[in-house]
């Protein structure tokens, strides 16, 4: 018995030659993993006919009624099969059966190329950037397949898809096949192979996606520059709508995808990705540099702020999405553009702010009304405070540098609040300053100081409406706004006092004192005379805000009303018997010609808005 046990015989076996040939169970192992592996791929091999043949006459392994077992079977043998390669190129490197498995593998191989490039021509419409982009496999483990080696464990998940749609669920189990044939062939040194396939069908489909939404790829910086602003703008406009679903749906689905289908070899994903991609995402990203670039005029403000602010909302998208080091000129063409586009929109800051301090227009604006700077400087001013979010990340390193620091006046806040120390808030207000600054010298025109007065009441007025009603109220703050309605209650009574000071004093000092006749006489007559001349010459001066209008009218009648009411009362009557020609205003009339001032020649104050400063009506 110990004989037996001890002394184990080993089989052997003869070549062809008739030569012994040592034979172990390994060995046994090895030619059952080839005879199995040679079963399926022959029987498969024999499935495609031509191979001239339409992809879609070719029975498909992976087909919903084969996947779960045939696949399964053919992948498993593939698996076998490396494994006898190995064993037979490490122990019999000149052995038939070596030859034979190479020659079973390059067959599986080139079935699985089909298979490769058949699943993703047919599942195109399911691979698509959008269908992919809304949700990951990897977010529904129990649809895909995480590995090339999970084909050889039992899927046990039929009954928790039924839940999932058809689109989501086709799209998972087309990236789960693709990336167990991907593995396959890359595990037996046919990467090359699928990575020629993948990278051609997908950037097709990449390509096709990008055009649809409107990304043009042929516009140089020479060809942008040399367009008109009205067809820039449009082009712009297709790139804004283009630019979100671009990098949320096409880019960022890709980029799932390759993932995927790829995960077994992050240099093949990288690669792939790389290919696919760069070539869009370089024409996408390199536009708003170019148009960063070309001339710089106030009307393109706005819209180097909507390139800036879409590239800004997207950075860390993009930054995720091209990550890989091969990618970097991606994310370099990105923040090159938003580096051109900050540098553009500092230099129309500073183009606007010399325009206004440079405008030079002497024509006067008639009744005292809102002179056309006032209207575009202030509409302007409000549509930047819309991209504040924008503009503050734009001017956050870039100091105001002025000659003179901003008065301390201009911002009254007793506790600091911190919207108005911040750089895009004292920007905004030193440009609001340099305009009031510059209608200080518009109001030395008027040869009448009251309407010089009235002018400035007027157009401070207005800055402060477009505050109140646009988010320059949250940017400048209440401390603001009441400091500068204090200076219009200011201007408004210097105009009242340098309006009608003649008329306030043609009144006596107390018009219930008793005093001779003549005097009587003397006041209505110098009264009447100081009224219609202040009346003729303000009757087409205007006050375009109706709330300040009635403000000043109810001032000036409290000042005049009263007292040419006591005045009327104690002595029109007795003239009014023996002197018609001299009393020519009771106080109900005098109230009723007051009522119809300040509305001017037109019933209105408005005027034009267009100005000098720029080509854009605001």
């Amino acid at each position: 018995m110990r004989s037996i046990f001890m002394k184990s015989p080993s089989p052997t076996r003869t070549t062809p030659s008739g030569s012994p040939l040592h034979h172990t169970f390994t060995d046994s192992l090895m030619e059952e993993n080839i005879e199995a592996a040679e079963t399926i791929i022959t029987k498969w091999d024999s499935l495609y006919g031509d191979n001239d043949a339409p992809y879609c006459n070719i029975a498909s392994l992976f087909s919903e009624s084969n996947r779960e077992e045939e696949a399964k079977q053919y992948l498993s043998s593939i698996k076998g099969l490396q494994k006898a390669m190995h064993y037979l190129a490490s122990h019999q490197s000149d052995s038939d059966q070596l030859v034979r498995a190479q020659t079973l593998m390059q067959t599986a191989m080139k079935r699985l190329e089909r298979e490769f490039q058949q699943i993703l021509k047919s599942s195109r419409n399911y691979l698509d950037p959008e269908s992919v982009s809304t949700h990951s496999s990897s977010s529904r483990p129990s649809v895909s397949r995480s590995s090339f080696s999970d084909f050889d464990e039992d899927d046990d998940s039929e009954n928790e898809t039924e839940s999932i749609p058809e689109v989501e669920r086709v799209s998972a189990v087309a990236m789960a096949d693709l990336r167990a044939i991907a593995e396959a062939m890359i595990s037996a040194g046919y990467a090359k192979e699928c990575f020629k396939i993948y990278k051609t069908i997908r950037k097709s489909v990449v390509d096709e996606a990008l055009y649809n939404l409107g990304v043009e790829r042929a516009l140089s910086f020479q060809q942008i520059q040399k367009m008109e602003w009205e067809a820039l703008e449009a082009k712009i406009k297709n790139w804004l709508n283009a630019v979100r679903p671009s990098v949320k749906t096409v880019f960022y689905g890709e980029r799932i995808l390759c993932d995927q289908v790829f995960a077994v070899s992050p240099a093949i994903t990288e690669s792939c990705f790389t290919y696919i991609l760069s070539e869009g995402a370089l024409a996408l990203f390199g536009f708003p540099g170019n148009v960063a670039k070309c001339k710089r005029t106030p009307e393109k403000m706005f819209r180097i702020l909507d390139l800036y602010e879409a590239v800004s909302d997207l950075w860390s998208e993009i930054e995720s999405i091209f990550s890989f080091e091969s990618t970097s000129i991606v994310r370099s063409a990105a923040v090159n553009s938003l580096v051109r586009l900050g540098d553009a929109v500092r230099t129309m800051l500073t183009d606007f702010e010399t325009a206004i301090q440079k405008y030079s227009t002497k024509t006067m604006v008639p009744g005292g009304g809102i002179h056309p700077l006032t209207r575009y400087v202030m509409n302007y001013i409000s549509f930047l405070a819309d991209y504040s979010g924008v503009l503050s990340d734009i001017v956050f390193d870039w100091p105001l540098s002025v000659q003179s620091p901003l008065p301390e006046s201009y911002f009254v806040s007793p506790d600091k609040d911190e919207n108005i120390s911040s750089p895009i808030s004292v920007r905004l207000a030193w440009l609001i300053l340099v305009m009031l600054c510059k209608l200080d010298g518009k109001a030395e025109m008027y040869k009448d100081v009251a309407l010089s007065y009235l002018f400035l009441a007027n157009n401070l007025q207005y800055v402060i409406n477009k505050v109140r009603r646009s988010n320059l109220k949250l940017l400048l703050g209440d401390d603001w706004v009441t400091t500068h309605e204090q200076k219009v209650r200011k201007y408004a009574s210097n105009y009242e006092r340098m309006g009608w000071s003649k008329v306030i004093a043609s009144l006596p000092g107390n018009p219930t004192e008793e005093i001779p006749t003549d005097q009587v006489i003397d006041h209505f007559r110098k009264f009447n005379s100081a009224f219609e001349e202040a009346y003729k010459k303000q009757s087409s001066w205007i006050v375009a805000d109706p709330k300040l209008r009635d403000d000043i009218k109810i001032s000036f009648a409290r000042r005049i009303g009263p007292v040419y009411k006591d005045f009327f009362d104690n002595y029109g009557g007795v003239q009014l018997m023996n002197e018609m020609s001299i009393v020519k205003y009771t106080p109900d009339e005098l109230g009723n010609y007051c009522s119809d001032l300040f509305f001017g020649s037109g019933g209105s104050g408005s005027v034009s808005s267009n100005s000098s400063l720029g080509g854009r009506s605001l």
